[in-house]
This record gives C-alpha cells, sequence and structure tokens, in this order.
C-alpha cells in the first residue's frame, strides 16, 4: 500500500523490546537519498533501520525483467552498502520490481523464512494435499482465480463459489442475475470469463459447486431468494443460507481446504453471514487448511478462528498463482541469484 511506514517502525519496535534481545528500531523517512546511505552506513551491529516505504518511489511500480531492474537509482544506490539480500514479502514475490528481483542479480540471495514456509504450506496444497481436496473461490483476481481453474481443476475434487465467482458461473449456465449485478459483473471485467467458465462447466459440473440461494438488498433488508427464481432486480450480495449449509458439510469432509473466500459484501453487516459461516467451518475443520487474500484473513481473525487455521497466507495473489503453477518471478530470481560471484561460506 502507498502509506509510511512510520507507524509500523514503532509497532515492529514495540514487538522487539519484548524480546530477550532489546532492539530499537530507526524509521527513516528516506529510500535511497543521501541520508539514507548515511544512516546505513553508520549502523552497528544489532541495529536496524526501517526505511520508507519504496511504493513512493516511481520506478518500484514498474514491472519489467531483472536485469533491466538491477539498474534502477534503487538498487545502483543501496547495493553497494549491503553484504547479502534477503527477500521475505512474499505477497510480492509474483512482481517482476526493483526492490523483489534488482538486487538478486547485484547480491548473493536469500528467501527469508516467512517465504520459506509459504511455500512449504502451498506445496502441500499443490502437491501433497490430502483428500478431498477443497478450494473456496469467491475473491476478486478473475484473471488469476481462472487461470488456477484451468490449470488445476483436473486435481482438485471441489469447487466452493461465492462472490463474482459464483455469480460469472451462474452467468455461464445462462442464469440472468438481472440488470444491477450483470452491470456490476461487466464494469469489472467479469464478462469475459464467462466462456471460459462455461467450458470448465462442461468439463468438470461435478467439481465447481455454484450457489442455490442468494442474499439480496431489498427495501434496506437482506431477503434470500433461490437462483431458480433470478433474475432479480435488487443487486446479489451474498449467498444464501441453503448454499453455505451445503458448503459446510463439503468443508467438514474435506482432508486439505485452499480458502479465498469472501462469499459477499463483508463491509456490510447485512452481507457477512455467508462469509463468516463459510470461515467459521474452515476453521473448525479437521483438515490442513490454507486461507488467503486480505478479507479473508480479516475476517478470520475478527471470528477468532485465525489460529486454529494451519496457514494464513500473507500473498492473495501470489498464493493462487503458485497453486496454478504459474512461476514466481521473486522466488525464481532468488533461484538466479545463486549464480552470483562472491563468497557465501559454508553456504557456497
Amino acid at each position: 500500500d502507498f502509506i509510511t511506514l512510520e507507524e509500523h517502525a514503532k509497532r515492529l519496535g514495540k514487538i522487539l523490546k519484548n524480546d530477550k534481545v532489546k532492539t530499537y528500531i530507526e524509521y527513516v523517512e528516506d529510500i535511497f537519498g543521501v541520508y539514507a546511505r548515511e544512516k546505513i552506513k553508520n549502523l552497528k551491529n544489532g541495529e536496524v533501520i526501517l526505511l520508507e516505504n519504496v511504493r513512493f518511489y516511481t520506478e518500484e511500480n514498474t514491472n519489467r525483467p531483472r536485469d533491466a531492474q538491477a539498474k534502477t537509482y534503487l538498487v545502483k544506490k543501496l547495493c553497494p552498502l549491503a553484504d547479502y539480500f534477503i527477500n521475505d514479502a512474499f505477497s510480492v514475490s509474483h512482481r517482476s520490481q526493483p526492490s523483489v528481483v534488482g538486487f538478486t542479480c547485484v547480491l548473493p540471495s536469500l528467501g527469508g523464512p516467512l517465504i520459506i514456509k509459504e511455500l512449504e504450506a502451498l506445496k502441500t496444497v499443490r502437491e501433497n494435499s490430502k483428500r478431498p481436496l477443497t478450494f473456496i473461490l469467491a475473491g476478486a483476481k478473475l484473471d488469476d482465480t481462472f487461470k488456477m481453474l484451468q490449470n488445476k481443476l483436473n486435481i482438485i475434487d471441489y469447487v466452493l463459489t461465492g462472490g463474482i465467482i459464483a455469480n460469472i458461473f451462474l452467468m455461464a449456465k445462462n442464469y440472468d442475475l438481472g440488470d444491477e449485478s450483470t452491470n456490476y459483473i461487466k464494469g469489472k471485467g467479469g464478462n469475459n470469463f464467462v466462456p471460459g467458465a462455461r467450458s470448465l462447466l462442461e468439463r468438470f459440473s461435478d467439481k465447481i459447486l455454484l450457489p442455490d440461494d442468494v442474499a439480496v438488498l431489498e427495501g434496506g433488508k437482506r431477503k434470500e431468494i433461490p437462483v431458480s427464481e433470478l433474475p432479480t432486480k435488487y443487486p446479489i450480495f451474498d449467498i444464501g443460507t441453503r448454499t453455505i449449509e451445503n458448503y459446510k458439510k463439503i468443508i467438514a469432509r474435506s482432508g486439505t481446504i485452499f480458502a479465498h473466500a469472501t462469499m459477499g459484501k463483508i463491509e456490510d453487516e447485512r452481507f457477512k453471514k455467508g462469509t463468516d459461516e463459510i470461515i467459521r467451518a474452515v476453521g473448525n475443520s479437521d483438515a490442513f487448511t490454507v486461507i488467503g487474500g486480505g478479507h479473508t484473513i480479516g475476517a478470520a481473525a475478527n471470528l477468532g478462528v485465525e489460529r486454529k487455521i494451519r496457514h494464513v497466507c500473507t500473498g492473495g495473489g501470489a498464493a493462487v498463482l503458485y497453486i496454478a503453477g504459474e512461476k514466481l518471478v521473486g522466488v525464481d530470481a532468488l533461484r538466479e541469484a545463486w549464480k552470483v560471484k562472491k563468497d557465501l561460506g559454508a553456504d557456497k
């Protein structure tokens, strides 16, 4: 996000004060200017500084090959001051940006403990899952989600759909949702995914579960209607109670669950029911559970089930792409970095 990291430094400092080794975190309102570089040069052992958010730097928000990103000012100015580069930001490791891939061309580079933990958990979902393997998909990352379904539906046992994903599949089954929801989907470019959704339904109709009922906003109140009564002139904002109960039964018998599961308009109390009920069921499941996406994680935290989840993934988009079998440029860049000619001691 495009926000200053000043408060992050304060929060991190409070956390580290509780550690056995008292570590002071100094926030530096600079990224690679003279002030920042002098602060880095004068660091003593055990001291930590947090530079300003790199997203305030224009070149950081471009996606280019790693060799091009190695030539950016960010990398050229900071590289001479460092011995190693550690990437522990899994959530941005699908982006070919300077702070993610640029340093890997010029410094010995390693993945941090969070990246390793993320990859191990997602590899379990992708390659070593206990059956049945259930995906709960309702997020707004349409391109990534449909790419994953195209690549992995052959190994998935159930896909429980909600939100805009469910509505696209309903349109693919020739349901008329009504003008409100149809126009919303078109505004998000969702109509472009209807042909692909139709193709998936033709091949995997037994695996893809769609809502039996939906919740709409009528007269300022939540009203549930079966999909057989569509179209509706009211906007669809959640899955209905019958759908929730059907989904919970599948969740209860699943062996592995991956949930990117904002089932409705959760910012509205009237339409949090679908998301809350599904996330609570995932939290109470005996399955190997992985959740991703900011809203899904937030819902789990608010419900008090976050600690029951086996792995809370920090990267929604990166997680979906990894499960889809796509390469994560940030992770691949770390592998390539071993070609850098620099002494790594016992690790070489």
